[in-house]
């Protein structure tokens, strides 16, 4: 289990002045009190946790190496400019999390059911940010049996229907595919046949390949439509896919225990070779 506590001042020379743990807390609660809605009493508990560090550090990780907690600490970076306790608990918890998955490892082979070089997968969490009513994309590229690329992002704008959620994520994560196809065409790989993208939404889908489709979603910015010049010139394929069999289900939404495992093998994610081949 990780612990996190408070981090230890040690005095400093600095222009004459001594610093001191007190100093430190004290100016820790000034900025916590800038615009806060906390009572004083959570302003002054989160002013002597070191809840930005923390969240750092994970954050790191988990753009590195643990795709599978990424949503949460896109949901805790959303919480930073005014962190309660109950963010701070939800940071330990986080911390837990990844204690108990410490030896989990993205594992790469051969997908005997790919028919491609790289997979993109694009998944949206309708309205989910309840202080915005903006839904979050999540996006995964595979390469094999693991992730190469993911991410959990609350969308710039709000969406009027889950078809349009879907749609902005589906073209976000278009423009991470391209930058792959790009990449792996530099280093010698035949990249003319257009990447299938997988969504779990029929309608958006529907969307994106069909110009008919254009009335019902004429009041989206024009650079969403993007994507739909990209299925026109062949650049990519839309094809649909169930959400239970969707890897970047996990990257938008809070999962049940089940999923969360499913979600996490989906991903690539496992102990060891053996265990994720099983």
């Amino acid at each position: 289990m990780i612990l996190a506590s408070s981090r230890t001042v040690t005095s400093t020379q600095v222009r004459g002045v001594t610093p001191t743990k007190h100093h430190h807390h004290r100016h820790q609660q000034q900025q916590f009190s800038m615009e806060s809605t906390a009572s004083p009493e959570e302003i002054t508990l989160m002013s002597k946790v070191p809840f930005a560090t923390l969240l750092g550090r994970w954050a790191y990780l988990c753009n590195w190496t643990h795709p599978d907690a990424q949503y949460a600490c896109s949901l805790l970076a959303r919480t930073q400019k005014d962190p309660k306790p109950e963010h701070w608990k939800a940071l330990k918890h986080l911390s837990r999390y990844l204690a108990g998955t410490r030896n989990m490892m993205l594992v790469y082979a051969l997908d005997l059911n790919a028919t491609e070089l790289f997979t993109p997968y694009s998944d949206s969490d309708y309205a989910g940010d309840s202080d915005s009513a903006r839904s979050t994309s999540g996006m995964v590229m595979k390469m094999g049996t693991g992730a190469i690329s993911w991410s959990s992002k609350l969308q710039p704008i709000v969406a009027l229907s889950s078809t349009e959620a879907e749609y902005v994520a589906a073209c976000k994560a278009g423009q991470e595919a391209v930058w792959v196809r790009q990449f792996l065409e530099a280093v010698g790989y035949d990249m003319s046949a257009p990447a299938t993208m997988f969504v779990d939404n029929k309608s958006a889908v529907c969307v994106a390949r069909n110009p008919e489709h254009q009335t019902r979603m004429k009041h989206i910015n024009v650079c969403w439509h993007w994507l739909r010049e990209c299925v026109e010139k062949k650049v990519f394929k839309i094809e649909h896919i169930p959400t239970d069999q969707m890897p970047a289900d996990i990257l938008t939404k809070a999962l049940s225990r089940a999923k969360v495992e499913s979600g996490r093998r989906m991903l690539g994610l496992a102990r060891t070779f053996a265990e994720l081949l099983d």
